[in-house]
């Protein structure tokens, strides 16, 4: 990492030192709301490396939320006992094969999977990679989700938030996520 990347970095958590980020409610409007029967603790992550490229899963799946090709933050449930801080490390690791440095934390996203009846508290993360190593996926995430580790550019990461837009799913990752990539961006500068 140059000089100037690293004071970036630095600046960046200095601004960000007890700053809790945003916070964003959405509710699932793709399909009807039955009954909410738990919560689940999520913790994500916005990845990106000294030349702002940005790392994300794409997954290929058919399930009851449909058969679609879609971009998602990496990240996974906060197991008990464990603080989300931990979980995006672990996280990280098995499903991108990072070693990551917490920039900052960008914020909390309350939403809804109405269709499996949870309620979804995903704590998101500003991260830059410090080394790839193997991944590390559940039997579920390579055989149900086809889970792959990809590398865009904003623009791109973007494009492909809209491109899922013609799916029910899509609509929910892009809910979520859009709002918070563009955040990270805005910090990045």
């Amino acid at each position: 990492m140059d000089r100037d990347q690293k004071n970036k970095f630095e600046k960046l958590r200095a601004k960000q030192s007890g700053n809790e980020g945003l916070y964003l409610e959405f509710e699932d409007k793709e399909w009807p709301l039955t009954y909410t029967d738990h919560d689940r603790q999520i913790a994500r992550a916005i990845v990106v490396d000294d030349e702002e490229n940005y790392y994300f899963v794409r997954m290929d799946r058919s399930d009851a939320f449909g058969a679609v090709t879609l971009v998602e933050t990496s990240g996974g449930g906060v197991e008990e006992g464990e603080s989300p801080e931990a979980a995006i490390r672990r996280e990280l690791k098995e499903e991108l094969g990072a070693e990551v440095e917490i920039l900052c934390k960008l914020g909390l996203v309350s939403d809804y999977y109405n269709l499996v009846h949870r309620h979804n508290l995903n704590h998101y993360f500003l991260c830059r990679v410090k080394s790839f190593g193997e991944t590390k996926l559940t039997r579920d995430e390579e055989e149900e989700f086809h889970l792959k580790k990809i590398k865009l550019r904003y623009e791109e990461a973007v494009a492909a938030y809209e491109a899922g837009l013609n799916s029910r799913l899509g609509r929910l990752l892009a809910q979520r996520e859009l709002p918070v990539l563009r955040r990270a961006k805005e910090l990045l500068g």
